[in-house]
């Protein structure tokens, strides 16, 4: 029979699974012991009888007769998986021959060596003990050498490295004392040189000052020019002027006219048929302001600029504005508009807000803050306005609820980003809850003016707004460290709260732990904070604002282990206002830390001195400080001087500041300088007179900072005529000027320098009584302090500019 071995395994696996070869090997084995008459009856006797016991059961001597079966020991279940080759791992007769073979030479071997160790006598025993003495002596004495050895080596070592250590120190004081030697030759050096460019600056100084006062002399002498007469001869005869602006490029010519008002650029059309072509641009009425003309322009004008302009208008800004119905429902024109302002617009209703839903769908921005909108319009913010993304509904109270309720119908407010909610306060939790399902990708969270907003109104809606990045609850009180561990779930980049005392230190732990991108922090007189909060926000890395005005605890302490984490290195802007614990060594370390602050604010701060004033110089990118109300004198103005990039300073209520300060010859880059109600200022040496500021102190800003923008001089009882036209001269780009308190300074001469600024301010009465001085700088007594009265108050806005500029 041929072996199995090398078959297909289909074939072995047959075999294997239907017993074929213990079948074979049961009636074989029955055939070759009990040899019957008819062999084939036999099996057919033997197959049925294997069938009834079944396969499993089967043996090799199942088909003897058991008188006749042989008594031998197995040493395999089975001799026919060897011959058909299914055999894996089977023990063979050779096999088992090796095996015997081996271990009987083992045990022989075993035996024959343990006889012959006791059968044979050892010889020399003596020898060889002595040769393992002299082993075992050699192995010790090597021990001990070795032992010996080490603690050599550990000593020498030991003296090596205090050698080299002393080394080292002697190389460092030699180090040492040459750097001292050489800083000090430097310094010496260094103070001659500076001496030297101080004389050389103060004596170009008094050069430029003299030609300064020679040309208001020679500019008073000379007489003013008429208008009618400073025309040229060319455009007397009608020629075209040497710059003529319809020859520029049109880009260019869109770009001039785009910082124009509606009203100038209305008056420019009618210039000429050139210009009004120039003021005709598409590009031009893009965006159209109503509220700056809302006083003079009629309803007429508005729908006929609408339907001119119906295609081109994108943003519409009607706040404020007095309109018809009439005129409001014109805006469904302009279907391609994608911002409206209507605040402020007491004559919109809800009948206006479904002519301009239907006709303007793609509104992205909208803005109806304190408007009398109700239920009616929030149910057409849904269906109208599928895009829309910025929605401000400040102050306004006639919806409810439910109102909020109608943002989930249809599409929904999904796509709403941006979302103001000040002075609603009708509004309660389920509010929020109806607000939370309708508008869930919102990301920038307004709700001011609130004090009926609590932690549960957050909750609500922070369940389902988690991608909100930007919250502002400025008056909420009753906001507390629970609203910010509902707010865990989002990631939040911007924070402002103020005016909360139930705010402590916790809320900056979860800050730290929850919001590690958090990049504007605003937390203004929150009186519970401590500087553990300012040690929980060091490890922030993102952090660039920080404001933490009117947080009295605050102190050198705290801001200390604030600056020395890395958020040191990304702070931009800090404002610490009346953290009245802050000292000169709180400057010193943000000198050291604060590579990259550009505004600083110390306003009231009282223990800043002169010396931590003089480190503020150290911070190199600063561009804006503020040190109103801190103790700083003429020296320490005179140190800040030295700073080369600082642009904007206030010294509003510094009572040391005076003429003397301001004549610094280095304030040349200001762009905006307050002094305003200082009392009278004195010189610290009690052998000088008194020394108030004074038109000269103007006269020397006016030759030296021609790039003043701002200027508040409120309060400066002595200043007078003379220092409007000192600034005329100087000050060219001045754009706002505060004279609040002024008494000398005539309403003629304020009259004329507002045609030559943007905003400005004046009061002539007397100060009041809590400045603490009269109307001449003198102190007062307590006795002549009385209860306040109201001041008249005359502000002049008039001016030649359009823009308008926010007063820092």
């Amino acid at each position: 029979m041929a072996s199995l071995r090398t078959a297909d395994s289909r074939l072995r696996s047959y075999f294997k699974e239907n017993y074929i070869p213990q079948v074979c090997e049961a009636l074989l084995c029955g055939l070759l012991i009990t040899c019957p008459e008819d062999p084939l009856k036999y099996l057919q006797k033997m197959i049925i009888t294997i069938m009834e016991s079944g396969l499993e059961s089967l043996l090799w001597d199942m088909c003897i007769d058991p008188s006749m079966k042989p008594k031998i020991r197995r040493l395999s279940e089975t001799y026919m998986e060897q011959l058909f080759g299914l055999d894996d791992q089977l023990m063979t007769p050779e096999l088992m021959i090796k095996a015997c073979t081996f271990y009987t030479g083992h045990l022989v071997k075993t035996h024959f060596c343990i006889w012959r160790d006791i059968a044979i006598p050892l010889i020399n025993e003596e020898n060889i003990l002595a040769e393992k003495m002299e082993k075992a002596i050699e192995y010790d004495n090597f021990r001990l050498q070795k032992y010996v050895f080490r603690l050599w080596h550990s000593y020498a070592a030991g003296q090596k490295k205090l050698l080299t250590e002393a080394l080292l120190r002697i190389r460092k004081m030699c180090h040492h004392y040459k750097l001292i030697i050489t800083l000090t030759k430097w310094r010496d050096k260094a103070r001659s040189e500076y001496k030297k460019r101080e004389d050389e600056l103060m004596l170009k100084h008094e050069l430029q000052l003299r030609k300064w006062r020679s040309k208001v002399k020679v500019a008073a002498k000379e007489e003013p020019i008429p208008p009618e007469h400073s025309l040229s001869k060319a455009s007397l005869l009608g020629g075209i002027p040497e710059c003529d602006i319809s020859l520029l490029p049109e880009r260019a010519v869109s770009q001039i006219f785009y910082y124009l008002t509606l009203r100038e650029l209305v008056i420019c059309g009618q210039v000429c048929h050139s210009w009004m072509l120039m003021t005709q641009a598409s590009s031009l009425w893009n965006s159209i302001d109503f509220s700056k003309v809302k006083n003079i322009i009629t309803d007429k004008y508005i729908v006929s600029t609408l339907q001119r302009w119906r295609l081109n208008v994108l943003r519409l800004n009607f706040r404020g504005c007095l309109l018809r119905s009439k005129t409001l429902r014109s805006v469904s024109l302009c279907r391609n508009l994608q911002e409206l302002n209507v605040s402020d617009c007491p004559t919109l209703t809800d009948e206006s807000m479904r002519y301009i839903s239907e006709g303007c769908a793609g509104v992205l921005y909208l803005n109806l803050s304190n408007t009398t909108i109700t239920n009616r319009t929030m149910r057409l913010l849904p269906r109208y306005f599928p895009n829309l993304q910025n929605l401000s509904l400040a102050y306004c109270r006639k919806f409810t609820d439910k109102g909020l309720r109608y943002l989930n119908l249809g599409n929904g407010c999904h796509k709403l980003i941006y979302l103001d909610l000040s002075g609603c306060t009708q509004i309660s939790v389920q509010g929020f809850r109806n607000i939370a399902n309708s508008c869930t990708g919102i990301m920038h969270l307004t709700i001011n003016d609130m004090p009926t907003l609590t932690d549960n109104c957050v909750k609500a809606l922070a369940e389902k707004c988690t991608r909100i990045t930007s919250i502002v609850f400025i008056g909420a009180p009753h906001i507390s460290d629970c609203a910010f561990k509902a707010l865990s779930t989002c990631n939040l980049r911007k924070i402002r709260f103020e005016g909360n005392k139930r705010i402590t230190d916790a809320c900056f732990k979860y800050i730290h732990k929850n919001y590690p991108n958090i990049n504007h922090i605003y937390m203004v007189d929150c009186k519970r904070i401590t500087d553990g909060s300012l040690m929980s926000l060091s490890p922030l890395k993102q952090l660039t604002v920080l404001n933490l005005a009117n947080c009295i605890r605050i102190g050198d302490v705290g801001l200390k282990q604030f600056l020395d984490g890395p958020v040191s290195t990304r702070i931009r802007e800090l404002n610490l206002s009346n953290c009245i614990h802050l000292s000169d060594a709180s400057i010193v370390k943000l000198s050291e830390r604060c590579s990259n602050l550009n505004y600083l604010s110390l306003r009231n701060c009282e223990y800043l001195t002169d010396l931590g004033i003089e480190h503020i110089v150290y911070i190199f990118s600063l561009v804006s400080v503020d040190l109103s109300g801190t103790n700083i004198s003429n020296e320490g103005l005179m140190s800040l001087s030295r700073h080369k990039k600082l642009k904007e300073l206030s010294l509003s209520e510094c009572y040391k500041i005076t003429d003397v300060g301001i004549q610094v010859p280095r304030l040349t880059l200001l762009g905006k300088v307050f002094f305003s109600v200082p009392p009278p200022a004195q010189l610290l040496s009690p052998k000088r007179d008194e020394t108030k500021i004074t038109d000269s102190a103007m006269e020397m800003l006016s030759a030296k900072c021609h790039y003043l923008h701002i200027l508040d001089i409120s309060g400066c009882v002595l200043l007078t005529d003379q220092m409007l036209e000192d600034l005329q001269m100087g000050c060219k780009q001045l754009r706002i000027l505060k004279m609040q308190y002024c008494r000398l300074i005539s309403k003629e001469a304020a009259r004329r320098m507002s045609s030559m600024v943007q905003q400005q301010e004046y009061n002539p009465n007397d100060p009041p009584l809590w400045f603490g001085y009269d109307y001449e700088g003198k102190p007062l007594t307590k006795q002549e302090i009385t209860p306040l009265k109201e001041d008249e108050e005359i502000t002049v806005t008039d001016s030649i500019y359009s823009g308008e500029e926010e007063v820092v």
